[in-house]
């Protein structure tokens, strides 16, 4: 069974908590800067909305990495950047139309979420269940690759 994040932002009241559990689970501090996952503020509605990598199937930023640092886990469909082939050249970062991966300066690397080898310690942090990991099929992947189908998406 494929899973994914499932974000609420009706339910995000923008404590940060997901941002803090990414960094520690994956730098050992806690340093909002560092995290994968970032909730930003539409400061004229009022609204905040955690966002991240959507491991999306086309995976343009794997399908752009000219030394195939970005490679697909198996086990969870996350598309995981290895920092020891990445040779921070940033192609992924132009080729993700949602601007989720991200150059890191210290490192002169990309990081992006690897959905924690599975176990999304954003998702366990969130308080609200903003954040959640559930079957992919439920978070309603299917019919938005139904209804993209219809508009033209077909493989030519």
């Amino acid at each position: 069974m494929q899973k994914s994040l499932h974000i609420d932002p009706s339910k995000c009241t923008s404590c940060l908590q997901c941002e803090m559990a990414c960094s520690f689970e994956n730098y050992g501090v806690f340093n909002n800067s560092l995290s994968r996952i970032k909730v930003f503020d539409f400061h004229h509605t009022g609204a905040k909305v955690p966002y991240t990598c959507t491991q999306c199937d086309e995976a343009w930023c794997m399908h752009a990495c000219p030394v195939e640092a970005i490679k697909l886990d198996k086990d969870n469909g996350a598309k995981v950047v290895f920092e020891d082939v990445c040779v921070g050249c940033k192609v992924c970062t132009i080729a993700c139309p949602f601007g989720t991966v991200n150059y890191v300066a210290e490192t002169g690397k990309v990081q992006k979420c690897d959905l924690c080898g599975g176990n999304p310690a954003c998702a366990e942090a969130c308080p609200t269940g903003a954040i959640t990991y559930v079957d992919a099929n439920w978070t309603g992947l299917d019919r938005m690759r139904q209804w993209a189908d219809k508009l033209g998406n077909q493989a030519a």
